[in-house]
């Protein structure tokens, strides 16, 4: 078993999202949150854990009963869970603050845990994008637009977001990543306090890159798994265990995460 008293990172496992099969890509992210110790010293979910999630005074959406009681589970045993909104899931209006008990985190966090500072966040608001991503994110982000769309009926509103959702995933062309080029990358390279590591989301890869001042970009994979066969499952898990463990460890979420 590993030690208890380490952080885990997770980030884009897209719940509800119709690509491969999401009831085992369900199931992997509740097995996941069962198996986390008592002693865990935190839980940063780093956006987009939900393909959509948007909260009406009364209505949440439907489908993550299970999870949302795992995780509700994983708080229960004091367990910190952190979760960061992502360009998927950023309409949670205080529910999983008070219902869930998930302490939000709307902008990037820097942090010290456990003697290394670290720089968390989803990575869509991260530096610089092309101005029709920024335009997206200003128009997800407007009051008066979130207000309007809280007019539509339920049924409609979530009818619409998974159709917009699907047919994104499916004729999207395929990101071409930047490297030393990439907006986060350079926000985290330019950030005016000291990083050890930062670590997001965002562009469904797999990614460590070294920084100018000594530290580290990681970018974790999504778990959007499809098909079989090697390289077919996928879902990072960044491991911390502090500075006697090393450096931040980066496993499939297929492992059980907790053996040696």
């Amino acid at each position: 078993m590993r030690k208890t008293g380490d952080y885990y990172f997770v980030s884009d496992v897209h719940l509800g999202l119709k690509v491969g099969d999401s009831i085992a890509r369900e199931r992997r992210f509740i097995a996941f949150l069962e198996g986390l110790e008592e002693g865990t010293k935190g839980l940063f979910l780093l956006g987009d854990i939900f393909d959509f999630w948007y909260e009406y005074k009364h209505v949440i959406p439907r489908g993550y009963t299970r999870v949302l009681g795992a995780l509700t589970g994983v708080v229960d045993r004091g367990i910190p869970v952190h979760f960061f909104p992502g360009n998927h899931d950023l309409w949670t209006f205080g529910y999983l603050e008070h219902e869930v008990g998930m302490q939000v985190h709307r902008d990037p966090l820097h942090i010290c845990l456990d003697g290394k500072n670290f720089l968390l966040g989803h990575g869509h608001r991260m530096g610089t994008y092309p101005w029709k991503s920024r335009m997206l994110h200003n128009m997800f982000h407007s009051r008066f637009l979130q207000k309007t769309f809280s007019m539509l009926h339920p049924r409609l509103a979530f009818a619409l977001a998974e159709k917009w959702s699907l047919c994104n995933r499916k004729n999207g062309s395929a990101y071409a990543f930047k490297g030393v080029e990439e907006p986060t990358y350079l926000y985290a390279a330019s950030y005016d306090k000291p990083i050890d590591y930062c670590i997001t989301g965002h562009l469904h890869t797999s990614v460590r890159l070294a920084l100018p001042d000594g530290g580290e970009w990681i970018v974790l994979e999504d778990w959007l798994s499809t098909g079989s066969g090697p390289g077919a499952v996928r879902g990072d898990v960044g491991i911390f265990g502090g500075t006697e463990q090393g450096k931040v460890q980066v496993v499939k979420a297929a492992v059980v995460v907790h053996q040696d």
